[in-house]
């Protein structure tokens, strides 16, 4: 059993769909960002960054994961799913995941803090992420224009950017100019265990998903 701590955030879906991929048994603690439980010390104990997700494997001997790329990694090569076993897949989809983790997703972050949540528009900053989005959603589409996933067969690093992707309209990016990327968008998103996934831990008001936004600038 796996307990995952999320919201309701790209980097949360990720492990929430990941794990209605693979079937494995877990529960769900939200954590409440209204009320700064990712800065209490209990959560804190699990997740110094004070960030989600976080997971505790209760099968091994309650062993805590955060960081959504490290649990990704670790949840494939412990069940041996969604991550090829020979060095070169492997090391293939590792490249993918890692491109999320330093660029999609932190590009889109701050693209979504200055388009989104900052007090002040900055019509320079925005600008300046919302280009680099484009910049690197212009090199997942070329990939995906000869490959039908990022990495051999579907894998975490498709799960993990496309649950940042499929959020473009958020960071005011349109995704019709990049048209392998918007197949490979519309494909994963209908897939049962994704629109499973990303209904955990329940579909986030606008409200919400300010407030989560807002921890950013914090």
């Amino acid at each position: 059993m796996i307990t995952l701590y999320t919201a309701a955030t790209p980097n949360g879906w990720k492990i929430s769909v990941m794990l209605e991929e693979m079937g494995v048994e877990y529960q769900v603690h939200p954590v409440n960002f209204a009320e700064h439980e990712q800065k209490g010390s209990a959560y804190l104990a699990l997740n110094p960054n004070g960030r989600i997700p976080t997971i505790v494997d209760h099968e091994a001997d309650d062993f805590v994961v955060f960081e959504s790329g490290a649990i990704m990694v670790y949840l494939a090569e412990k069940h041996q799913q969604l991550m090829p076993a020979d060095a070169r897949g492997r090391s293939e989809v590792l490249q993918w995941l890692m491109f999320q983790m330093s660029g999609v997703g932190p590009m889109m972050g701050q693209a979504n803090v200055f388009y989104r949540y900052f007090p002040e528009k900055i019509p320079t900053a925005i600008e300046r992420y919302q280009n680099e989005v484009k910049r690197l959603f212009g090199v997942l589409d070329q990939r995906l224009e000869h490959h039908p996933y990022l990495a051999g067969d579907y894998s975490i690093a498709d799960i993990a950017h496309w649950c940042w992707v499929h959020t473009h309209n958020w960071s005011g990016v349109e995704l019709a100019p990049f048209t392998h990327l918007k197949r490979w968008n519309d494909q994963i998103g209908q897939r049962p265990a994704v629109q499973r996934g990303i209904n955990i831990p329940g579909k986030a008001s606008k409200a919400d998903i300010k407030k989560a936004g807002q921890q950013l600038i914090k």
